[in-house]
Parts: C-alpha cells; structure tokens; sequence
C-alpha cells in the first residue's frame, strides 16, 4: 500500500512522524507533500529527515516555501522542489490519502 500525506499545516509533526513510523514498519510506502504552512515544518531536521528512510518519498510546493520565507537551504536531496504537480502526483497514485 502506497500512502499520502498531504501536509498543509505546521501542527502535526509529531502526528507526521508517528504515521509514517507506523506504515513504514507495516511495509507500506509513504508520500508526503508539504504545502501552505506545512513548508516550515522544512525547517525541523525530524520532518525532513524522513526522506532518507527507505520507502519515504518526499516533495514540497517551492511557491509556498518562497512566499512563507522558508529555508530550504540544506534540505537533504531525497526532498524535491515541486510544485502542485507533485502533490497531484501523489493523490492519484497514493492509496490512501491523509491531509494533515
């Protein structure tokens, strides 16, 4: 099972990170995109640092993270640049879908 994680707000980082463990250790794959407020959580080494887990695939919006003054400098590589393109990507191949 593939399993989407819209993030689009900065309040759920450990929400985030609990149910990402949880499929991960269940065998799923994990898509997360981050959007809106949910680019600061970009700024937070836990949040980015589930790109380099196997099995983690991870994007985030560029227009978000530039119009919110994010850092991006220093994202791990495993993290793309996107746009809304990603986030539609992820919806429609993702099994399930939660937005937090």
């Amino acid at each position: 099972m593939r399993l989407g994680i819209l993030v689009n707000t900065n309040k759920n980082l450990e929400e985030v990170l609990r149910l990402s463990n949880a499929a991960l250790s269940k065998g799923h794959e994990v898509v997360i995109f981050a959007m809106d407020q949910g680019t600061k959580l970009l700024e937070q080494p836990f949040f980015t640092g589930l790109c380099s887990l196997p099995g983690v695939a991870m994007s985030f919006c560029d227009h978000s993270a530039e119009r919110l003054g994010v850092r991006t400098e220093g994202i791990p590589k495993g993290a793309t640049c996107g746009s809304q393109y990603n986030n539609a990507v992820m919806i429609h191949n993702a099994d399930k879908v939660i937005v937090l």
